[in-house]
């Protein structure tokens, strides 16, 4: 269905907005409160831009990036922050990946 990466979510401390992919307003509530909070403390602590993004095979990735001669932008810090929440937000980064992969990906859970 899907042969190309997709978006999940972002933020950006540039123009300070977040934003959802409209794919995932089906996600419960709570889950895209947790996202939006984690999305926007990084990019307020550490600056720059992040998102999640799908690959191919439904694995959830970090992509951050920042504008050419920004230098509040942590590129340290960045490293840390992403290490912190993919270890505090293990069960619900693994959550998504698994809700990718069943309804975009069209997997069958019982083959795992």
């Amino acid at each position: 269905m899907y042969q190309q990466e997709v978006v999940l979510c972002g933020a950006s401390a540039y123009t300070q907005k977040y934003y959802l992919n409209e794919d995932f307003m089906g996600l419960p509530q709570q889950v895209k409160d947790e996202l939006k909070i984690m999305c926007v403390l990084y990019t307020a602590d550490v600056g720059g831009t992040l998102q999640l993004v799908f690959d191919e095979e439904g694995n959830l990735n970090f992509r951050t990036d920042y504008e050419e001669g920004d230098f509040a932008f942590d590129e340290i810090g960045s490293v840390l922050k992403i290490k912190q929440a993919r270890q505090e937000k293990q069960d619900l980064l693994k959550a998504l990946e698994m809700y990718f992969k069943v309804f975009f990906l069209g997997e069958d859970l019982m083959e795992e």
